[in-house]
């Protein structure tokens, strides 16, 4: 089993999640590993959604018992580091850094927004729970440290970026995810355009009328996220900046 002394998610040690035997010390060798029990629940959490992931219907993905999932991961929310995890490694090999580190740290949001996109159940995966990180996780990490060693970032802050920078993607992925959605509902998007209208004329909310009678910008995904990114990662340019002259 690989429950620990509830230092991980879930009650996990990370330690015996990520470097123990990744099957069962005793008994039969099993017909099946924790790769294909991970690989079925990002199947179905691609086809369904992470509601759909319960240990009973990966079990019967794998063509194994319930109980027998359990050696390999104690309950969802381990199984919930197994799958973010595995799909990081689509993440490697990354391309070669550039030595521009703004360049390389928008290079890497776009690798994580694309992640994302072909996993929609990822954002969700990544907000409120405590995280133990993985060996794909640790290289993408690790990746991303490099392209941050031309800043003047000390090793902390480093951390904190790609911290902010993952969760700016995750927010913007999820936000495009129900955008989606919602454009099948053409006459609740017309609801809303009429409802703010109304708002922006009744006098009393002068800065909203202002910001939307704005020139309009590419509203299109690929360009929101582009035009936001920038913005990002001229202020983290900014607090580089900042953090050189303090020292």
């Amino acid at each position: 089993m690989v429950r620990g002394d509830g230092s991980g998610a879930g009650g996990v040690d990370p330690q015996q999640l990520w470097q123990s035997p990744q099957q069962p010390r005793k008994g039969r060798r099993p017909a099946f590993s924790r790769e294909a029990i991970t690989a079925a629940a990002v199947a179905l959490a691609d086809a369904e959604g992470i509601d759909a992931v319960t240990m009973r219907r990966v079990a019967s993905q794998v063509g194994a018992g319930v109980m027998s999932l359990y050696s390999y991961a104690p309950d969802k929310e381990t199984l919930l580091l197994l799958m973010v995890d595995h799909v990081n490694g689509e993440l490697s090999p990354p391309a070669p850094l550039t030595g521009d580190w703004r360049a390389d740290l928008k290079a890497i949001a776009h690798a994580q927004r694309a992640l994302m996109l072909r996993h929609p159940w990822l954002p969700a995966a990544l907000f409120n729970r405590r995280w133990s990180f993985g060996p794909h996780t640790l290289d993408f990490v690790e990746y991303a440290l490099a392209a941050l060693r031309p800043t003047a970032l000390d090793g902390g802050a480093k951390l904190e970026v790609f911290s902010l920078i993952t969760g700016f993607v995750a927010g913007l992925v999820a936000d495009e995810i129900t955008q989606a959605a919602l454009a099948d509902s053409p006459d609740r998007a017309a609801a809303d355009a009429r409802y703010l209208a109304a708002v922006a004329a009744d006098g009393h909310h002068p800065e909203l009328a202002e910001a939307l009678s704005a020139p309009t910008r590419p509203l299109s995904p690929d360009a929101t996220f582009a035009r936001l990114l920038d913005r990002m990662v001229d202020g983290l340019d900014a607090g580089s900046q900042d953090g050189a002259a303090g020292r």
